[in-house]
């Protein structure tokens, strides 16, 4: 029988890539998606991957989409905390909720996601987490003090879990993506594309999302065991730690 793996936001973009490398590899997949209702729907008819409607910012939606997830499918082995949005805004203009809906949903999401399939994997003695942050959380952005903060944040849970989990043979590792040529990134303006972003990316090129779903497939593999706490940075060798 084939591992489960759990992807958010996983039937658009990064997710997508994600959600069908996994499948490709052989693990039996369920993409969470938050609101798209029509774009999950193309995404499940294209692939055959199920995918469920919670928001990871609620605890108990998480809880009941993973306990729904593990009943129609099996046991989480994988789960990839994708899920993300942006309200960016210069901070002396930023409201309290672009703060707020950030961080319930790129940093809070994390434990929303993991503290309910983390007693499974303790049991089970196994387990992979793969959490999705960005070069943002690693260098800071700008008008994204929220998003960076979050992302940032994303990197210290990743740390402290992996040191909890070790012993029951759970890892847990961060990817750090840069600027990936999702359809939300390749709207930016042409102009800004070619003469503010690409010029700052050493390889000369955005990044493809199968790119990161092919180091989320790494990280999940047995292969990849005897790493944890980790953070690959996935950028083109735009910013280096």
């Amino acid at each position: 029988m084939s591992k489960v793996a759990l992807v958010t936001g996983g039937s658009r973009g990064i997710g997508a890539a994600i959600s069908k490398a996994l499948q490709a590899a052989g693990y039996t997949v369920a993409a969470n998606y938050a609101g798209n209702d029509d774009a999950a729907r193309a995404f499940t008819e294209e692939t055959g991957i199920k995918t469920y409607k919670w928001s990871v910012a609620d605890y108990d939606a998480c809880a009941a989409g993973i306990k729904q997830v593990e009943a129609e499918l099996g046991p989480i082995a994988v789960l990839v905390n994708n899920a993300g949005i942006t309200r960016d805004s210069m901070f002396h203009k930023m409201t309290p909720q672009q703060w707020k809906e950030v961080i319930d949903t790129n940093l809070t999401g994390l434990f929303n996601m993991t503290h309910p399939t983390w007693a499974g994997m303790r049991d089970r003695k196994y387990g992979r987490i793969v959490n999705i942050s960005s070069i943002n959380g690693q260098k800071g952005q700008a008008g994204q003090a929220n998003y960076s903060a979050a992302k940032a944040g994303d990197l210290g849970f990743t740390k402290a879990l992996a040191q909890e989990g070790a012993r029951a043979g759970i890892t847990v590792n961060a990817i750090c993506p840069g600027y990936i040529g999702t359809e939300m990134v390749r709207a930016i303006d042409e102009k800004v594309l070619n003469e503010r972003i690409i010029p700052q990316i050493p390889v000369g090129r955005l990044g493809e999302p199968e790119e990161i779903a092919r180091c989320v497939v790494f990280l999940a593999s047995d292969d990849a065991g005897f790493i944890t706490g980790s953070t690959i940075s996935a950028n083109g060798g735009q910013f280096f730690v």
